[in-house]
C-alpha cells in the first residue's frame, strides 16, 4: 500500500473518533489501492464499527487529480438536510457534530441562506496533543504549537474570518466575502456544487465560495467551533504549480473563464469579482 494511503485512511480512522455523524467520502483510488482500501477497512476496528460511513470511489484516469469531482460525488451521496465541507487532512474539533446540529436551529438555517464557518487551524507537528477547549485551543496558538490555517504561505484564504475576533466571540458573527476566500463551511444539501473544472491544486474551494457569495449566502462564522490541519507531505499537484510555469498559465486562463460565466450568470452582481481579482 502506498505510503500516502496508508496516512489518509489513518486520517480517516481519526476523523471517525473525532467525528460520530454521518460522513460521505469520496476516494480516487487505482484497482489495486481500492483492493488495499477494502482489506484495511475490513481489518480497522475504528472502520467496522461505523454504520454512517459511505465511501465512493472514483477510479484513477488521467494526470490530474480531480478534487471538485470528487468533493461533487461526495456530495450528491449526502442524504441529510445539511453538510459540513471539509477536506480528508483537517481533524475536527471533538463534539463539532452536535454543535453544528445546535447552531443549524439556532441560526435558522432552513428559512436562511447561511454559510456557516468552521475557522481552520494547522499545526506542523505529527504528534499534536488535540486541543479539548477552545481555551485550550487559543493557549497552543500562543504557544506556536498551532497556527491559523496557511497563515505563512496564503494568508488571504481565511483572512475574512476575522481569527483576532474569533479569540474573544461568544456569539456567531458575520463576514463579508473577499478575494480568494476559501473557508470550510456548512450549508444546506440544496447548495451549489463544486466547479468541476478546477483539477489539481489552485482555486478549486476558491471559485465554490465566490458562487456561494454570488447567491447572496450569508458567512456565519462559529464562535466554538474550529477543525486542524494536519500535517502531510506536499501533494503531486501543488509540486506541480509551485514549479511548472504552464501549469500556472493553465490556471490563469480556467480562473478567467470561471469569471466569465460568473458575469453572464449574475450579470453586475458579479463585477465585484472581477475586480477584486484584478485588485489581488
Amino acid at each position: 500500500m502506498s505510503l500516502s494511503l496508508l496516512s489518509r485512511l489513518q486520517m480517516l480512522e481519526a476523523i471517525c473518533k473525532h467525528w460520530e455523524g454521518p460522513i460521505s467520502l469520496a476516494l480516487y483510488l487505482s484497482d489495486a489501492e481500492a483492493q488495499q482500501f477494502l482489506r484495511y477497512t475490513q481489518g480497522s476496528e475504528v472502520l467496522m464499527s461505523r454504520g454512517n460511513v459511505g465511501y465512493h470511489i472514483v477510479y484513477k484516469e488521467g494526470q490530474f487529480y480531480p478534487v471538485n469531482l470528487l468533493r461533487n460525488v461526495a456530495m450528491r451521496q449526502v442524504n441529510t438536510p445539511y453538510m459540513f465541507l471539509s477536506d480528508i487532512d483537517f481533524l475536527p474539533m471533538y463534539g463539532l457534530y452536535e454543535y453544528l446540529r445546535k447552531s443549524v436551529v439556532q441560526l435558522d438555517m432552513a428559512n436562511n441562506k447561511k454559510a456557516l464557518v468552521v475557522p481552520a487551524f494547522e499545526t506542523l507537528r505529527y504528534r499534536l496533543s488535540y486541543p479539548k477547549s477552545k481555551a485550550e485551543l487559543l493557549s497552543q496558538l500562543d504557544m506556536g504549537t498551532l497556527f491559523t490555517f496557511r497563515y505563512h504561505v496564503w494568508t488571504k484564504g481565511h483572512a475574512p474570518t476575522n481569527f483576532a475576533k474569533w479569540r474573544t466571540a461568544t456569539t456567531p458573527y458575520r463576514v463579508q466575502w473577499e478575494a480568494d476566500f476559501e473557508p470550510y463551511v456548512m450549508v444546506r444539501r440544496d447548495s451549489p456544487e463544486y466547479d468541476r473544472r478546477f483539477v489539481g491544486f489552485g482555486w478549486n474551494k476558491v471559485a465554490h465560495v465566490m458562487e456561494l457569495d454570488a447567491q447572496e449566502y450569508e458567512f456565519v462564522v462559529l464562535p466554538n467551533a474550529y477543525m486542524i490541519h494536519m500535517p502531510h507531505a506536499p501533494s503531486f499537484d501543488i509540486t506541480k504549480f509551485r514549479s511548472n510555469k504552464q501549469y500556472r498559465v493553465c490556471l490563469k486562463t480556467l480562473k478567467e473563464e470561471f469569471q466569465q460565466n460568473m458575469s453572464r450568470r449574475y450579470g453586475f452582481a458579479a463585477l465585484k469579482y472581477m475586480t477584486a481579482e484584478n485588485n489581488s
